[in-house]
């Protein structure tokens, strides 16, 4: 199905779409569920998609989502955030060998329990970095649906349970991140202004999640310099929630509802396997990087860049930390991977 067109009943479709995804960010919070905008929205167009009523949000919408939440995340850089980067490295050396334990396994599971091919099961299995899974699995023949179904249940399954998970290991405290006033709307202008440029050039150039690191990037500059001071006004943070809950609850959108029941025990066993892998090596991670285990367990969690570092945010843990982790993941999948493709492609041979 081609994406809305300008006229107003596409128009129409988005706004009620949206609407969906802040009453179901509304619902969550009433309930109390931790990170409530971003994962009831997921839910609530998770639940329009079951029910052929979801439209495919637009690249503009998407983008000010991302440049939106790339303020939010960017804000946190305070000098003191950024002086933790010397406690990474032994942090980032556990994620690389993480994700290469967590593809063999649930590649093992995908392949021996679930009958997938060897390629299928890694591209099922790459923690991440669905927009590069996509793409070599439409290059290489691969099994598009199964594919999509096993990366966006796991995806969605981390946004609505990972915050009650990291609440409750934090004792049932709320973690709220320190609010130091809102941005001037110069500032924030300014900044918005600075991500879309920036954001482009990446986009230009092939970088993932471009309009996401680009404001998140020039935010993060600003703000550790001085030039700019204050967070993203709360209401305009939430409506950056529910859009960003809105696009991965789309993802849903392509996928069929017999392809995603035939589906569901491949990607539950390969959600199980990547988790207790990922909750692992977060534990050896805080000990390592001296960070608190539930910032350790949202960096290490098999989920996309963009949702599991703005997942940080809204919790009051660390995005530095936790979006240098996925964004490494991301960069290192995207180079790795098509070249594992190639090299299973030619060797060929029986499953993992």
């Amino acid at each position: 199905m081609a994406g809305p067109g300008p006229n107003s009943s596409s128009l129409l479709r988005q706004v009620v779409q949206t609407a969906v995804a802040a009453a179901g960010g509304y619902l969550f919070s009433l309930a109390g569920v931790p990170a409530a905008w971003l994962s009831g929205a997921v839910v609530a167009v998770a639940l329009l998609c079951a029910v052929r009523r979801a439209v495919a949000m637009p690249p503009g919408l998407s983008d000010a989502a991302m440049l939106l939440a790339g303020v939010s995340m960017g804000g946190a850089a305070t000098p003191e955030a950024l002086g933790a980067f010397a406690r990474y490295p032994a942090s980032l050396g556990l994620l690389a060998l993480s994700v290469v334990v967590v593809v063999l396994l649930s590649g093992a599971w995908l392949t021996r329990l679930a009958g997938w091919s060897r390629i299928d099961a890694m591209l099922g299995s790459a923690p991440g970095a669905l927009s590069t899974v996509m793409a070599v699995a439409a290059d290489r023949g691969a099994r598009i649906g199964p594919i999509a179904v096993v990366q966006s249940f796991r995806l969605a399954v981390l946004v609505v349970v990972l915050p009650s998970v990291v609440f409750a290991i934090d004792g049932g405290r709320p973690l709220a991140a320190v609010h130091n006033g809102d941005m001037s709307p110069a500032a924030l202008g300014l900044v918005l202004l600075g991500g879309l440029i920036f954001g482009t050039l990446l986009k230009r150039i092939g970088m993932a999640a471009p309009m996401l690191l680009g404001a998140t990037l020039v935010s993060a500059v600003a703000h550790a310099c001085g030039w700019v001071r204050g967070a993203l006004p709360g209401d305009l943070g939430i409506f950056a929630l529910i859009l960003l809950g809105a696009f991965i609850g789309t993802r849903f959108r392509t996928v069929d509802r017999p392809s995603l029941v035939a589906s569901l025990p491949a990607a539950l066993g390969s959600f199980a396997v990547s988790g207790v892998v990922a909750a692992l090596f977060a534990v050896a991670a805080a000990e390592f990087a001296r960070v608190p285990f539930g910032a350790a367990l949202v960096a290490f969690a098999p989920g996309g860049l963009e949702a599991m570092t703005v997942l940080a945010l809204v919790l009051g843990l660390d995005p530095i930390y936790v979006g240098a982790h996925h964004l490494a993941r991301f960069l290192g999948i995207g180079v790795a991977l098509p070249l594992a493709a190639s090299w299973l492609a030619r060797r060929g041979g029986p499953a993992i």
